[in-house]
């Protein structure tokens, strides 16, 4: 049985699809009974607790063979990196109490860096936290997800515009869709053993350009969609305006200037991974 969290999340619930899909049994941790009722309905074990409760999550690893845990979004705290900080910690515990002999942590692609990587330091702050675990530990460092795109989804479907903070439009960016991020996170766990931690870089099939995005958006709608590069000087305004704290527009333009200048990228001599799954297929189950 592998424990999983995040499960009412995109990444969580791909990892439970595809340990299922591999026959395998799951533990879900959840911090509300209702929120596993479409897990437990298909066999899963139901595990109660806050991720932030080291005691709790302790009970819910134990016994287990395996677990995939995240940093959960604080989008809303004032400063989501000492937020980072602690729940790194509760990890550390949780993991050395409970005894689970791996887990997987999903992080990001330019967690290696101490800085310059604005809301991805989230992850190297857990990362950090974890660098001396004796269980085996592995740092799923993802590329710029696919399902990021849903913001922008009204303007592609209204207007036929796909709005890019990356730049240019025809440089191609590595990018990976939760599925593929799931798949992978599946395959560590299920896979052969490691020692200590260790750091696996994935991205998806293929890099892709925000043109390509825009074309595969054109060919699912049947209309076209023209990528769009937005100026730097708009971002704080429309991060401003999808509800984000001044701290947190702050560390996602950072995070995007990090991307362009290209000091968020995979850390060399780690293990590299692509996934499976076609652009245009993501961008198909992207649109439901």
């Amino acid at each position: 049985m592998y424990a999983i969290a995040g499960i009412t999340g995109h990444t969580g619930a791909a990892t439970a699809e595809a340990l299922l899909a591999a026959g395998e049994k799951i533990r879900v941790i959840v911090r509300r009974a209702d929120a596993a009722a479409p897990w437990a309905a298909r066999g899963a074990d139901v595990a109660i607790a806050d991720l932030g409760d080291a005691v709790a999550l302790t009970t819910a690893l134990r016994g287990t063979q395996g677990a995939f845990l995240l940093n959960p979004p604080a989008y809303a705290a004032a400063d989501p990196f000492t937020v980072a900080q602690r729940q790194g910690a509760v990890f550390a515990q949780a993991i050395a109490d409970s005894r689970v002999p791996r887990v997987v942590v999903l992080s990001s692609i330019g967690a290696q860096h101490a800085a310059g990587t604005g809301i991805i330091r989230t992850t190297h702050l857990v990362e950090q936290a974890l660098a001396d675990a004796n269980t085996p530990v592995a740092f799923l460092r993802a590329a710029y997800f696919i399902e990021n795109w849903a913001a922008v989804l009204p303007a592609v479907r209204g207007d036929g515009v796909l709005p890019s903070f990356l730049a240019p439009l025809d440089r191609a960016f590595p990018m990976v869709p939760v599925a593929d991020i799931g798949a992978a996170a599946a395959d560590l766990l299920r896979g052969p053993g490691w020692q200590g931690p260790r750091a696996v870089e994935l991205a998806g099939a293929s890099d892709a350009t925000p043109v390509a995005v825009a074309a595969a958006f054109a060919a699912a709608l049947g209309k076209p969609v023209e990528a769009v590069a937005v100026p730097r000087e708009q971002w704080a305004g429309i991060l401003g305006a999808a509800g984000f704290a001044p701290a947190l527009i702050e560390a996602f333009m950072q995070m995007y200037d990090g991307i362009l200048s290209g000091h968020v990228t995979a850390e060399a001599g780690n293990e590299r991974r692509r996934g499976t799954l076609p652009l245009e297929r993501a961008v198909r189950d992207l649109l439901g």
